[in-house]
């Protein structure tokens, strides 16, 4: 006893003053994948200003063509419309059940439009479909508003979004795309946002309605509307689930389409054809390729528990890390599907707050190619007390006594 008397203290005082938590290295084993060789060129020929192809979950470009070049989105902007407005829900600052008067500045919108009237009340789900379904540009100025309090602060909100998911070649004026000389983007930026608008099923759901012959019923001053979608990919190209059509004089037709079959997702990005036929033409192009010649291998899923690491001085005293989003790898076709997988778990201070970055999951296959996902933490860790640092300690010595 008087061993412990002495040692106890000691062993304290290095479990408050000690260094943090060391990183863990763990070797996983190998299992099933190869990696594509070296990317011919594809050499499409497409009616388009520009053009991307790529594979959601691995987040590989599979082909792109003056895909920085500034363009005018027309309403591919409501991709960032929409994705701000399922943010605030998810969020909880909005419901989709929220009542939203109209006011005058949205039922004066020309172009595609649901027919609002000045003082009408519709319920913000109503609203959002009509933006991904008729592209309503009446709708997406109310939309707006209810989130932002203008036209203006929504153009501001979406400017910030855009810098923060990397967009460096857009600048947004308005919720619809309808011209405007400083509203722009670009192929690659519409790819990240449709990425970022894609980790919500829900805008799934509501891209996929083809048409409501009596939409809002009862509902507006102007009786009904035959609402249809502007995108019919969705009922001529097998597996197309989404997302947005666009098209202004200025700007030409455009479209970002999206399309899943096994477990495989492709996304074709196309602006500035000169027609609505050439710009379905490209992007059924550009899908037909990535299905005849790619797949998809999924390694992990969005929230999967990766690993539980130990939390010597946190409470809880263990901790799981999970997948920050989806990974997979992008193989050719007909490839064998054998990589491994690294775990890496970095240095890290508590606490720890919830989500926060504390390693990655390293995958590498084929011919010495590699992909990684961000590991976070589920919930937050904090510092535990001195008193639950103690008594861990103490258990620690007693168990080692025996």
């Amino acid at each position: 006893m008087k061993f412990l008397r002495g040692i106890i203290p000691l062993l304290l005082f290095a479990a408050l003053m000690g260094l943090p938590d060391p990183g863990v290295f763990v070797k996983a084993e190998t299992e099933p994948e190869t990696g594509p060789g070296t990317e011919e060129e594809a050499g499409f020929k497409l009616e388009a200003e520009a053009a991307l192809l790529m594979e959601v979950n691995s987040g590989k470009i599979i082909w792109e063509e003056n895909s920085r070049k500034k363009l005018y989105p027309a309403s591919l902007t409501k991709i960032m419309s929409l994705l701000l407005a399922l943010e605030h829900l998810q969020e909880g600052r909005i419901a989709l059940d929220d009542s939203v008067r109209i006011s005058a500045r949205a039922s004066s919108m020309g172009g595609s439009e649901i027919f609002l009237s000045e003082g009408d009340r519709v319920s913000l789900e109503d609203l959002l479909i009509g933006m991904a379904v008729g592209s309503a540009n009446d709708a997406a100025v109310a939309v707006a508003e209810h989130i932002s309090g203008s036209v203006e602060g929504f153009a501001e909100l979406m400017n910030e979004k855009a810098a923060s998911l990397g967009l460096k070649n857009s600048h947004f004026c308005n919720p619809h795309g309808l011209h405007a000389p400083d509203h722009y983007s670009c192929a690659y930026d519409v790819m990240l946002m449709s990425l970022a608008l894609l980790e919500y099923p829900r805008i799934h759901r509501w891209a996929t309605i083809w048409m409501d012959e009596h939409f809002l019923k009862g509902k507006i001053r102007s009786g009904e509307v035959f609402l249809s979608n502007t995108n019919r990919m969705i009922v001529d190209y097998p597996g197309c689930d989404g997302l947005k059509t666009g098209y202004t004089r200025e700007g030409g037709n455009s479209i970002a389409a999206t399309a899943q079959r096994g477990k495989s997702r492709f996304l074709a990005v196309v602006m500035g054809s000169p027609t609505e036929k050439e710009r379905f033409d490209a992007a059924q192009m550009l899908l037909d390729h990535a299905f005849s010649n790619y797949k998809s291998v999924p390694v992990v899923k969005k929230g999967a528990e990766v690993a539980v690491i130990p939390m010597n001085k946190g409470a809880p005293h263990e901790a799981a890390v999970v997948a920050a989003k989806n990974l997979s790898l992008l193989l050719p076709q007909g490839a064998e599907e054998d990589y491994t997988k690294e775990l890496k778990i970095f240095p890290f201070e508590l606490p720890l707050k919830r989500h926060q970055k504390v390693g990655e999951l390293r995958v590498s296959y084929g011919d010495g190619e590699r992909a990684a996902v961000d590991l976070i933490i589920e919930e937050k860790v904090r510092r535990a007390p001195v008193g639950t640092l103690f008594l861990r300690m103490l258990h620690r010595l007693l168990r080692f006594g025996r």
